[in-house]
């Protein structure tokens, strides 16, 4: 291997990594394919180009996302350096002036003497030297061909989405007849991929200090197993009544590259409720073998709740994956029972999104298993956000410069907030149902003993992270 590092992809990944790997004194070549070819959504050629929202989001320690942008700069990020220095006013966010943050980031990369950048798309792994692939979540179609190739190749043992039943796996790609590459399979898959997907369909996530305990009920269907699923009965007025404002609530609009058909395994809960009065009483909200312990009878319909995490602070609302904005999905889903002031963890969706089954497939340092000269990065490993992204760029630069100095380096504690979502990625204990995530404080170890308000058991995560952060830089020389 030699010392000079390539990075596939310019994006807030892509700019992050190489930004660690030259401050560390080591050299980078980047390749970015803009402009001599553009997604569908990039307009500029900007390196770290924004192409949703000028929003980081939050940047109150009192929010997750708040935590990481701290701990981010605490680790002397670009990505939220150039956000502090092109911000505009925005209340608690970071919202920055989207053409100033590119060019800064831009700037300050072209600055160091050791950085090459290359304006064209790769087709090809570079084969024998260290290379982080960041190419987010539009990756062009021959750079998704080249990754499944790597994956498809490797013979790692802990792929075990390849052979797993996925019965009830919410993961689906784009079918499109006019391209033979793409394999029309519910699971997912691009060249026969299984580790790769494209279309990416989410339930919400609820935190669970916010769901009414007592209008809900621990059952499984039937008693079979143990009771793991909490349970929100509906009334048949309740339930007629969820369903017009489900089919009444306004849709996020497709964008042109994400046009799709559905699988029937993956179908937007609006779409199934449009087909019938009673399609989601006979669907995902089936009360059958679920008796209520209070009145001994079965409720006209049930929402199930699915444990997120093995601490139990966030839940799934299982088969809820939809195309509703935001704000109707707060509205919506909180006329649910036991639902009426839940807090989201994470927001339902249908989209395009290209990544990888990061627990099946990467070590805690970012590397693929199977051939440890090459890194993933930003959203291409399960992650969702700017901020998210930009930070697992920041881990795989840093792990990249440590190889080149004979080093290691050791995970970020999970009682920090970069620890614990690069935990979720590359140790989510059920591979074959990994899906993207947020950074939330329900992926933080909580406390045990009794319980803490909302408000002050945040206070404490964050000061119990940025404390255990400040420890791993001095133990691994990071300062």
């Amino acid at each position: 291997m030699t010392e000079q590092v390539t990075i596939i992809g310019g994006g807030l990944a892509g700019c992050e990594a190489a930004w660690q790997i030259l401050r560390r004194g080591h050299a980078v070549h980047l390749y970015e394919m803009k402009p001599q070819k553009f997604s569908p959504a990039h307009k500029t050629e900007y390196l770290a180009e924004l192409v949703c929202s000028n929003s980081l989001k939050s940047n109150s320690l009192e929010n997750a996302s708040g935590l990481l942008k701290e701990e981010m700069r605490r680790l002397n990020s670009l990505i939220i350096a150039a956000a502090d220095k092109t911000a505009v006013a925005a209340g608690s966010a970071l919202a920055v002036d989207r053409i100033e943050f590119a060019k800064k980031v831009e700037e300050q990369l072209s600055q160091q003497k050791k950085f090459t950048l290359s304006r064209w798309e790769v087709t090809e792994m570079p084969k024998d030297k260290l290379t982080i692939i960041a190419t987010g979540p539009l990756t062009s179609d021959t750079m998704a061909q080249e990754i499944s190739r790597i994956l498809d190749s490797s013979c790692c043992e802990t792929q075990i989405s390849k052979t797993n039943n996925l019965k009830g796996h919410y993961r689906c790609i784009e079918i499109c007849k006019s391209n033979p590459d793409y394999i029309g399979t519910p699971s997912g898959g691009y060249h026969g991929s299984r580790d790769l997907y494209f279309y990416d369909a989410i339930a919400p996530i609820i935190e669970a200090d916010s769901i009414d305990m007592n209008k809900v009920f621990w059952a499984s269907r039937y008693d079979k197993g143990t009771p793991d699923y909490l349970n929100c009965p509906l009334s048949r007025e309740e339930y007629e009544h969820f369903r017009r404002e489900l089919l009444a609530g306004e849709k996020v609009t497709v964008k042109p590259f994400e046009e799709t058909c559905y699988f029937e395994s993956c179908l937007p809960i609006e779409v199934l409720a449009a087909r019938g009065e009673k399609s989601l009483a006979f669907g995902p909200m089936k009360p059958v073998g679920l008796v209520h312990p209070k009145t001994g009878s079965v409720p006209y319909a049930v929402v199930q709740l699915r444990k997120e995490n093995a601490a139990a602070t966030l839940f799934n609302i299982v088969g809820f994956q939809t195309k509703l904005t935001w704000p109707e999905q707060r509205r919506v889903f909180r006329l649910i029972p036991g639902l009426e002031n839940a807090q989201f963890a994470r927001y339902g969706s249908i989209h395009r999104n290209t990544y990888i089954n990061s627990p099946a497939l990467l070590f805690p340092s970012l590397q693929l298993k199977t051939s440890e000269n090459i890194f993933f990065a930003g959203q291409l490993t399960g992650v969702e956000g700017y901020a998210e992204s930009a930070a697992m760029g920041l881990l795989a630069g840093l792990n990249t410069a440590f190889i080149i100095e004979e080093s290691k380096l050791q995970p970020p504690p999970v009682q920090t907030a970069i620890g614990a979502l690069l935990n979720y990625i590359t140790s989510f204990q059920h591979a074959d149902k990994f899906q993207p995530m947020n950074i939330n404080f329900g992926l933080l170890e909580t406390f045990p003993g009794k319980k803490i308000k909302k408000k002050e058991r945040h206070s404490l995560l964050v000061n119990r992270s940025l404390q255990s952060l400040n420890d791993w830089i001095t133990s691994q020389n990071l300062g």
